[in-house]
């Protein structure tokens, strides 16, 4: 259990309370392999035990380290007041969804003597993330006497712009936080994806492969690398990035895909006529969301569905968009006019499906679990937040919960990950699983 503690030169559980760039690079460490993020959470669940104020604090920033946002918060609620205890309960918070609890906690940490700049930013951060956008750049106009200086305010700055769909002005920004801190992997994680989506293949290449070591930073990086390398037909340097996160992460679920996937590219006999036929057919629906003017709300809310294409709005009904958090009817009817002007609408992909499935296949599957999803939502034996959470959404029988998406379960408030987590465990045990955007 000490390799985390030596590797990191800083001990979560020691006699101190590790400084905020310390616990950082504790986190680091913890995700930089497979086996410190199994050794750290033992760590973790052993402090647990534990009642002092002491332990308190350092379990909840050891379960924030480890995604667990509901205990975490759980724990620092129990702990004396700091700044640290309101900054990663305000983490917490944030990630849940609790976005006016987690600026409350900033203003806290604020007062408890956090520094003063990282309490900004982290506000800016917050109200980001909640898509109000008005008083996140308010945020950052407070701070902007540190325009050509602090790093950390280009990168904000920059992930504001982003999202309000800025994308020109928002790489400036991270090629100058990455100018003042060359270090700054987040900087030049959105920087170099920025690139590749703006069809700069060779600068997002080079960013990308700066960021070797640089923790679950440098885990996405390599694979995002391994994409532009497949899609370059470069089917060795892709296989060579897959590799090296599944050294320090042999059982990562989209990196042995991601390997399973590039094989099989490598091996593919290529029929250039065919490849064309399929290219004409599937352009149209291959059109990336981003060529149309949509308002910033509408866009923000497809991209945390996953909604990327046209051909994904044909996956999905007008009654599961209006259901995701912050979708209203003004969205909606931006999205439906797009369609419009195509011949298409919501929900198209599926009625196809339909249609190609024969009679008899259909009554097959609907009697081989027509017993199944009548059952009721209790028989899963869910957590009481998860169980309120689908409350929320109505769902009452398995049925109903096999036909909702990720993203429509993570728009619900307090709907984390952790119970997101149980649901999917839930519904695999029974053979089922969550509906996917194809």
């Amino acid at each position: 259990m000490e390799q985390v503690a030596t590797q990191t030169e800083a001990d979560l559980f020691g006699q101190t309370i590790p400084q905020p760039n310390e616990i950082e690079q504790i986190s680091l460490n913890v995700y930089s392999d497979e086996k410190n993020t199994m050794e750290f959470a033992e760590l973790v669940e052993q402090n647990a035990q534990k009642r002092s104020a002491k332990a308190n604090l350092t379990g909840g920033i050891g379960y924030y380290i480890l995604g667990e946002y509901a205990q975490a918060a759980e724990k620092l609620e129990k702990a004396d007041d700091c700044a640290q205890k309101f900054m990663y309960l305000a983490f917490a918070n944030r990630e849940l969804g609790n976005f006016e609890d987690a600026v409350k906690n900033l203003d806290k940490a604020s007062k408890n003597d956090a520094d003063k700049l990282t309490v900004a930013f982290e506000k800016a951060s917050t109200y980001r993330q909640a898509d109000n956008f008005e008083k996140a750049e308010k945020e950052l106009q407070a701070c902007s006497n540190y325009d050509g200086v602090s790093a950390e305010y280009h990168y904000q700055l920059g992930r504001l712009l982003e999202d309000q769909g800025l994308y020109i002005k928002a790489a400036k920004n991270y090629e100058k936080a990455i100018e003042l801190e060359p270090k700054h992997a987040q900087a030049r994680f959105h920087l170099a994806y920025r690139c590749d989506l703006l069809g700069d293949e060779e600068s997002a290449i080079e960013h990308y492969k700066q960021l070797q070591g640089q923790g679950t930073v440098y885990v996405n990086a390599m694979l995002n690398l391994a994409v532009i390398y497949e899609d370059k037909a470069e089917y060795e340097k892709a296989l060579s990035c897959v590799r090296k996160v599944l050294k320090n992460h042999p059982n990562h679920k989209r990196a042995r895909l991601f390997e399973k996937d590039i094989r099989s590219s490598r091996t593919m006999f290529y029929d250039e006529e065919w490849e064309k036929r399929i290219d004409r057919k599937n352009q149209m629906l291959e059109t990336p969301l981003t060529d149309f003017e949509l308002s910033v709300r509408s866009r923000n809310c497809l991209q945390k569905m996953n909604i990327e294409t046209i051909g994904d709005l044909l996956n999905i009904t007008e009654s599961e968009l209006l259901s995701y958090k912050n979708f209203g009817e003004t969205s909606l009817k931006e999205i439906k006019e797009i369609l419009d002007s195509k011949g298409l609408y919501l929900g198209m992909a599926r009625e196809d499906t339909d249609s190609s499935e024969s009679n008899d296949q259909q009554e097959q599957q609907q009697e081989q679990f027509k017993a199944l999803y009548e059952n009721p939502i209790e028989d899963l034996q869910l957590s009481v937040r998860a169980k309120k959470c689908l409350e929320k959404l109505d769902i009452k029988k398995i049925g109903d919960l096999a036909q909702i998406t990720e993203a429509e379960l993570l728009g619900c408030k307090n709907f984390g990950v952790t119970s997101l987590n149980e649901v999917k465990k839930a519904l695999a045990d029974l053979g089922l699983s969550l509906r996917k955007i194809d």
